[in-house]
């Protein structure tokens, strides 16, 4: 009974790991070479042997994100793009900073799953599945509380609380990238023909091009 327990548990390791977002790694690390013209898919690696401490460090994550902005939260980025040693390693973290009733808009992450956990303050947070349900799965976090946003789904947090509200989480993807709804539909570069906004939110032009004018 336990060989089999541990040959089935093996077996969904490995397939969870066929299913990761990123590729794996064949050597110890694949330090991203910021001034490589190579493309591929991450970034080429440095030469080992000029590999330092401080391509797998970061620091600055102690500061509180600036909120002074129209959504009320700061996202502040540690991927590979800060930590060049993450090239290849499938993870990445960011630190969210909230004011009093500041949201972090709805937003996707294409490449990555979220695993968040609120360090301090309170945050409503939530997930809509997919077409065609489209169902709201949400829960008000505390301090210590752990949650889950699977990749590609839309979700959202809001602080709750009177105070300001931090957030700590990681991403299963060195770059896991971002999509802000509202930016993305309204404020893509060339606009969405505003005709197609309109049949598709159902709304009137001037509404859709209020809304295109704000982003």
């Amino acid at each position: 009974m336990a060989s089999s327990i541990l040959f089935f548990g093996f077996l969904a390791l490995s397939f969870i790991h066929a299913l990761a977002s990123d590729p794996g790694s064949l050597q110890d690390f694949c330090v991203a070479d910021e001034t490589s013209n190579v493309i591929v898919n991450g970034l080429a690696c440095k030469d080992p042997k000029m590999v330092q401490a401080d391509d797998f460090s970061f620091s600055g994550l102690h500061l509180a994100g600036n909120t002074s902005n129209a959504v009320g939260s700061r996202v502040t980025t540690v991927n590979v793009a800060q930590i060049p040693g993450l090239n290849t390693l499938g993870i990445s973290l960011v630190r969210i900073d909230y004011a009093p009733w500041g949201i972090n808009p709805p937003h996707t992450h294409p490449r990555g799953t979220e695993i968040l956990t609120v360090i301090e303050g309170s945050l409503e947070v939530g997930f809509v599945t997919s077409n065609p349900e489209n169902r709201l799965i949400t829960k008000v976090l505390q301090k210590g509380d752990v949650f889950v946003f699977p990749i590609g789904l839309v979700h959202f947090q809001r602080s709750v609380g009177n105070g300001n509200a931090v957030a700590i989480a990681a991403l299963s993807s060195q770059n896991p990238g971002v999509i802000t709804i509202a930016n993305a539909v309204f404020g893509s570069t060339p606009e969405i023909p505003s005709d197609i906004l309109v049949k598709a939110f159902q709304l009137d032009k001037n509404v859709v091009n209020y809304l295109q004018s704000k982003f």
